[in-house]
């Protein structure tokens, strides 16, 4: 996968430097030099420039990146304008940082795809979630083993646990299962929330749309992920 990083922060040179390090190319821009000269043996490539000048993002490989990620945090006037500018571009897939409620409001209505909030998600879980196909979400117990949410494959719709033979497979333990389930609020409004199910049994049938909750090592959700 190819991804370019807007802003290389704490956030952004995190996620940067953990997506290189997972064999995908990455293209860390910041308009500070320091940064770029800072993280140019740990990213893939480093690029000195204005996120906000039309002129120079011209020059990004745009049509060639995968997913383009906006992680400018500080400087809320240049997250959104290098988001709008980047998303008349053309990004295939468009990612931004927001930092209060106003700021998600004006990125959600510029379109982007997700948005992400670095105080409540680490560089970690965001670098499953884009590198792992099917992942929801993730937490890493330590360096080699971690809880993960994957959406059931395909393939595996309609067949129970036992079936699918995840810890002779796959070696991985799947804890629980949760289903989107329609709630009627107070205003007789319908919405979708995460319903968690029991302790997963053996004969536990998976269906469509199903996530399974699953624990392992961090190599072995990998192969899972991507089978």
């Amino acid at each position: 996968m190819k991804y370019i990083i807007i802003g290389l922060g704490n956030f952004g040179s995190s996620l940067a430097k953990k997506l290189t390090q997972q064999g995908n190319e990455v293209i860390g821009v910041d308009v500070e030099m320091a940064k770029v000269e800072e993280f140019k043996e740990q990213i893939s490539h480093t690029i000195c420039l204005d996120a906000t000048d039309e002129y120079t993002v011209k020059g990004l490989p745009l049509k060639d990146t995968d997913i383009v990620i906006v992680a400018i945090g500080e400087n809320r006037g240049a997250n959104v304008m290098a988001t709008a500018l980047l998303k008349n571009l053309g990004a295939k897939k468009l990612i931004s940082r927001a930092v209060a409620t106003l700021h998600e409001q004006v990125l959600n209505a510029i379109g982007v795809d997700e948005i992400v909030h670095p105080e409540e998600e680490t560089a970690e879980r965001w670098a499953k979630r884009l590198c792992l196909r099917g992942v929801v979400d993730s937490f890493e117990l330590n360096d080699y083993f971690s809880i993960v949410e994957i959406k059931v494959p395909k393939k595996y719709e309609g067949k129970t646990i036992q079936q699918v033979q995840f810890r002779e497979k796959y070696n991985l333990l799947v804890l629980t299962t949760i289903k989107n389930a329609k709630v009627e609020s107070r205003v007789g409004r319908t919405k979708m929330i995460a319903d968690v199910q029991s302790v997963a049994s053996p004969d536990l049938l998976l269906e469509k749309d199903d996530i399974i909750v699953v624990y392992g090592a961090n190599t072995d959700i990998n192969e899972f992920a991507r089978s």
